[in-house]
């Protein structure tokens, strides 16, 4: 299977949140921020796999800075590590008050995805090409995080049969 590099498969995702999107203090609910999450990281997964991708985990989500109604909230989404199924897809959030153009950096997320064939079964996925050193740092944090949420499981297996 032909490999294929990271600006393939990444996206720039731009959305300016409504006030059906906030609570009544004027913030955006971070549930709204989490489904872009997904969205963007899911646009990722299928790009690269081109095919059906289903989110697995998110193995975390940071909330730095909030956002408001009228911001327009931009997502960076690429893909970190392609396994033979599963690919880690980082996610970058930023919000600008469209007025003042003062952006923050708003959320960071790293999110597991499956590739899935027509059967719903898993399906192997084209290898990473890393270019940039920025792109081979990025995959090898993915790699620790891989090994910490196997410890994870692991852990979490034997407390539930003990």
């Amino acid at each position: 299977m032909k490999g294929k590099k990271v600006s393939e498969s990444m996206v720039t995702l731009s959305h300016v949140m409504q006030p059906q999107d906030a609570n009544p203090a004027g913030n955006i609910h971070g549930g709204v921020i989490m489904k872009l999450i997904d969205n963007a990281a899911g646009v990722v997964a299928i790009r690269h796999a081109r095919s059906n991708a289903v989110t697995a985990s998110i193995d975390r989500l940071d909330f730095h800075y909030p956002v408001y109604v009228g911001d327009l909230v931009t997502l960076t989404a690429s893909l970190n590590m392609a396994g033979r199924s599963s690919m880690e897809i980082g996610v970058r959030v930023e919000s600008e008050n469209m007025i003042s153009g003062k952006t923050h950096h708003t959320a960071s997320a790293y999110l597991t995805f499956v590739a899935l064939n027509k059967d719903g079964k898993s399906l192997e996925v084209p290898p990473l090409i890393l270019e940039s050193d920025n792109e081979k740092r990025r995959h090898q944090n993915s790699l620790q995080r891989s090994t910490q949420r196997a410890r994870e499981r692991s852990r979490n297996q034997n407390t539930s049969q003990e």
